[in-house]
């Protein structure tokens, strides 16, 4: 596990993190996820309040989290950060945001453009509307 001294910058420098949430039952949910670093050291992402992964952090906010490709495979070593998650709307959902576009610049479009076509079949929530802000441990 990653010390509590190093920076969160080193997580948050990371194109993809694979963020581990938990059911209920304790079982562990990883998921990649895109991610950015807030200016007080904290790092975020945004989501769907609807989304499994924020309705999990709603009831048990301790999160797992290590650098990983975009699907997700973590690479032997990689360090593993511990922390404490809350999902948020509002203000601190829309710096998030801009942080997000400001890091992935092209690609906020592009999966956005994606999500919309498939909203046109699923009428789930599928638009990001919150965000989720761990403190590292």
């Amino acid at each position: 596990m990653a010390s509590s001294t190093e920076s969160s910058s080193d997580l948050a420098s990371e194109r993809y993190v694979s963020l581990t949430t938990y059911k209920s039952d304790g079982t562990p949910k990883p998921l990649p996820v895109w991610i950015a670093g807030l200016p007080d050291g904290r790092i975020a992402f945004t989501t769907s309040v609807e989304s499994w992964k924020a309705k999990r952090i709603t009831h048990n906010p301790k999160v797992k989290m290590q650098a990983c490709d975009q699907r997700g495979n973590v690479a032997a070593g990689a360090a593993e950060y511990t922390g404490r998650a809350v999902v948020v709307q509002g203000a601190e959902f829309t710096q998030v945001q801009g942080l997000i576009k400001t890091k992935y610049g092209v690609w906020v479009t592009v999966v956005k453009a994606v999500l919309s076509v498939r909203g046109l079949f699923d009428k789930k929530e599928t638009q990001s509307n919150s965000a989720v802000i761990i403190t590292l441990d």
